[in-house]
């Protein structure tokens, strides 16, 4: 039997007069990747600081490795942690290998250690360490950046990494390489992650288990399929739905060709119009509504080849 990692114990959360979370009782498995997932003001974000802090119980208690939260010394208990957010604030004045080193030079690791820990890290990530190590933030994407901001989290290898919606701010592309990534990583290490997200098919990915949150309350708790097959309450199955609609036409037209491959070029280039790899579905859906094929571009202006009509449909019968 897996221990536990992290437990909400009738946990409430008021801020003055309002009260945020009632009464959670939540447990969450060593080694398990748990996805808290709700719409905006559902309470799924202070929950997750709660966890190390940030914001404090009303009522109840959290335990860390069977012991209470407020019971560990703050710094202890948040360099035990990694930590993630959406805008990511690397140190801008700082390299790439700097920001990844924070946590370890403040442990007193070893500059030789440290070194091959950033070197290990990058290349983990698909970074070239000799390119990036000595780029400033700024010189950086913002999937780079947040491969950094990663890095950073994980490397002192904590037990727990807490996660609040990472990848919200990026593009289609980016957010499915560093789900990926996250997976992997996550494989390799075995550390118990919290992670908040809005988008349900973010969390059906990911998750080990899903938390549907709602007006501060746990609505329902379980596996992806258990919670796809056997949805608690109408708030539950109306998210799913809205989810799987808005999710068919975020898909880019790059994804839709790594399943269908590209078809040659149509006789007939009035029938053709020409859209760049990274367009999405809905995008597609305006333009066939005039023609039959898309003429596929990457950044530079080269095409790719041709999807049709028929291509669109294929795919949309899989998803």
């Amino acid at each position: 039997m897996m221990s536990t990692a992290i437990e909400f114990q009738n946990v409430s959360k008021s801020f003055g007069d309002t009260m945020v979370i009632p009464d959670m009782n939540l447990s969450i498995a060593q080694g398990e990747l748990f996805v808290l997932v709700g719409t905006s003001g559902s309470g799924k974000t202070t929950s997750l600081k709660m966890v190390n802090r940030l914001e404090e119980p009303t009522e109840g208690n959290i335990f860390i490795s069977g012991k209470k939260a407020k019971d560990y010394p703050l710094q202890q208990l948040r360099w035990s942690m990694g930590y993630i957010l959406q805008q990511i604030a690397l140190f801008p004045t700082m390299t790439v290998a700097q920001n990844i080193a924070v946590i370890p030079e403040m442990k007193k690791v070893s500059k030789k250690e440290i070194n091959r820990l950033v070197d290990d890290l990058l290349a983990k990530v698909g970074l070239d360490p000799d390119k990036y190590r000595n780029r400033m933030p700024s010189e950086l994407s913002g999937g780079e950046q947040q491969r950094i901001g990663i890095l950073r989290a994980i490397a002192s290898k904590p037990d727990i990494v807490l996660m609040d919606e990472p990848f919200g701010a990026l593009d289609p592309l980016s957010r499915t390489t560093l789900q990926d990534l996250i997976l992997d990583l996550h494989k390799e290490l075995d550390n118990t992650i919290i992670f908040v997200t809005h988008d349900m098919d973010e969390a059906m990915k990911l998750g080990d288990r899903i938390g549907i949150m709602g007006d501060g309350e746990l609505l329902q708790v379980g596996t992806p399929r258990e919670l796809a097959q056997n949805p608690t309450n109408d708030f539950v199955r109306d998210f799913f739905r809205s989810s799987a609609d808005k999710s068919v036409y975020q898909v880019s037209v790059k994804q839709v060709a790594q399943k269908e491959g590209y078809e040659s070029a149509p006789n007939d280039e009035k029938k053709v119009k020409q859209l760049q790899e990274d367009a999405t579905l809905q995008d597609v859906f305006t333009a066939l509504s005039s023609y039959d094929y898309i003429e596929v571009l990457d950044s530079q202006q080269n095409s790719l080849g041709y999807l049709s009509k028929n291509q669109i449909f294929q795919y949309l019968s899989r998803v």
